[in-house]
């Protein structure tokens, strides 16, 4: 059998990747400390569709993505593998994305004459459906922290890192998360989908485990979302992208503001990044775009930070990447995926990172 360092010494960097692996790396399943799940699932999307090719996407662009990093120059010697997509996975979401459809469009027309025995029933079998599906992620996710690898999630809408979530307790007890995200995704339900994209957070905080949750760029909510916030007696911090946004006007610096982000996360951290929580240049094409947000470098900056300041990002998860008619949304995708691998691999002391 081949050994990594063999793989390692008779891979050139510097050329074309191994086709249909992420970035092009050659190592595979066994030989990557970093493992990722694939989750294209956008059932419960409320606006425009098209996360659910995300995944895939992101695959394809990353070959384009130089793997050299100047202050963590032999990350790709870590390996990052992408898991293929369980059969039949693909057909159910599009199976269950119709259904939900049918009844979104029932709801957005509000016409009560449509209602019929078979609209009723929708929302529990969308929501059974998504139990399904988070036991599936926790038990995959399970499985590979079992093994000692590094693991992350690559969706697919925002309501599919539940289970991963889940399974990060089981092995960590506690930690806390840091979301990236133009919405604060704390709705109790949405469309009487209990599992919406859009309840994400909702569904994460009853899980104990999860002891503080710091949400930065946040500038689309309701107003029982923002009374969650404000009645969680702390465990829920947001950073809303117009407050950044006026402290930045006012003189004060990026290192300061994300200085302060970081002094309100615990030792061991979990990020959630909607890619939306980007300015919508960066993703036109992503379900919910919303005008201000982070710019790339500005946010891989706060990263960054957070490996620098000694926590250990111990899971990770990247959503609602749709890529549209171009590469440009995947584009980013990818190379957000690279960075925030890598970052992980500097945290868990898999990778060194050179200040």
């Amino acid at each position: 059998m081949v050994s990594k360092a063999e793989i390692i010494a008779n891979f050139d960097p510097n050329g074309p990747g191994s086709p249909g692996s992420l970035f092009g790396l050659p190592f595979g399943l066994e030989k990557s400390d970093l493992v990722i799940i694939p989750a294209p699932w956008e059932v419960t999307v409320s606006y425009k569709a098209g996360t659910a090719d995300g995944p895939k996407a992101i695959l394809e662009a990353s070959t384009q993505v130089d793997l050299f990093l100047r202050d963590i120059p032999d990350s790709w010697k870590m390996g990052m593998h992408l898991l293929p997509v369980a059969e039949g996975f693909e057909e159910e979401n599009r199976k269950y994305r119709d259904l939900a459809i049918q009844y979104i469009n029932w709801l957005e027309n509000n016409e009560e004459e449509w209602i019929s025995d078979e609209l009723k029933i929708i929302p529990n079998t969308i929501n059974s459906i998504c139990e399904k599906l988070n036991i599936y992620i926790k038990a995959q996710a399970a499985q590979y922290l079992e093994a000692g690898k590094l693991v992350a999630l690559l969706g697919g809408d925002h309501s599919t890192p539940l289970g991963f979530i889940a399974a990060l307790t089981e092995k960590y007890g506690s930690f806390g998360i840091l979301q990236i995200d133009a919405h604060a995704d704390l709705r109790e339900s949405y469309e009487n989908f209990k599992y919406s994209h859009a309840s994400i957070m909702y569904n994460v905080l009853k899980n104990p485990g999860v002891s503080r949750l710091v949400q930065v760029g946040i500038r689309d909510f309701c107003e029982a979302e923002v009374d969650y916030i404000n009645n969680s007696n702390g465990r829920v911090l947001t950073y809303y992208d117009e407050d950044i946004k006026r402290a930045q006007f006012e003189g004060v610096n990026w290192n300061l503001i994300c200085k302060e982000i970081i002094s309100q996360l615990p030792e061991l951290v979990y990020i959630s990044f909607d890619i939306d929580g980007l300015d919508p240049k960066l993703c036109p094409n992503t379900g919910t775009p919303v005008p201000g947000g982070l710019e790339y470098q500005q946010v891989i900056y706060l990263i960054k930070e957070v490996v620098r300041s000694g926590r250990k990002i111990i899971g990770f998860d990247l959503n609602e990447v749709s890529p549209g008619e171009d590469e440009w949304d995947a584009n980013v995708g990818a190379r957000l995926l690279y960075q925030l691998g890598s970052l992980m691999g500097v945290s868990m002391g898999r990778l060194k990172m050179i200040d």
